[in-house]
């Protein structure tokens, strides 16, 4: 099998992470942070996106069969990650956020706050490992 079947379940897992983040940064935008604020809105959304990616990740280690070794967990988040970040930077360009501005929201609470949260949803394929 080597990489292709966790690299596939990788893919698979970003596809249900960018569908799910659309949906909830949507509400979050438009419904929670005018209301609370941009930290608390996200620190609203992070258990609700960590839930959801390990259940997503748990089916997804199912039905692509993906090993239960550190190598083929860590391809299965890498990827995920990756493409995570990658659409994150593609779609902050779109609307016309700078790199640079981009780069410098992460130094925030908000920022950092989101970024720790996507760390976490790559490692969870490999902290599965255990369950």
């Amino acid at each position: 099998m080597g990489l292709r079947g966790p690299s596939i379940a990788g893919l698979a897992y970003f596809v249900v992470a960018l569908g799910w983040g659309f949906v909830l940064g949507a509400l979050r935008e438009l419904v929670v942070a005018p209301r609370l604020g941009g930290f608390a809105a996200v620190a609203l959304e992070v258990p609700i996106m960590l839930a959801i990616s390990w259940v997503a990740a748990r089916a997804l280690v199912r039905i692509f069969a993906v090993p239960a070794t550190i190598g083929a967990r860590l391809t299965m988040g890498l990827v995920a990650f990756g493409l995570l970040e990658t659409s994150e930077v593609a779609l902050a360009a779109w609307f016309g956020t700078p790199i640079e501005a981009f780069v410098a929201a992460l130094a925030t609470a908000k920022g950092a706050l989101g970024l720790s949260a996507q760390v976490i949803y790559a490692l969870i394929p490999l902290a599965l490992r255990r369950f």
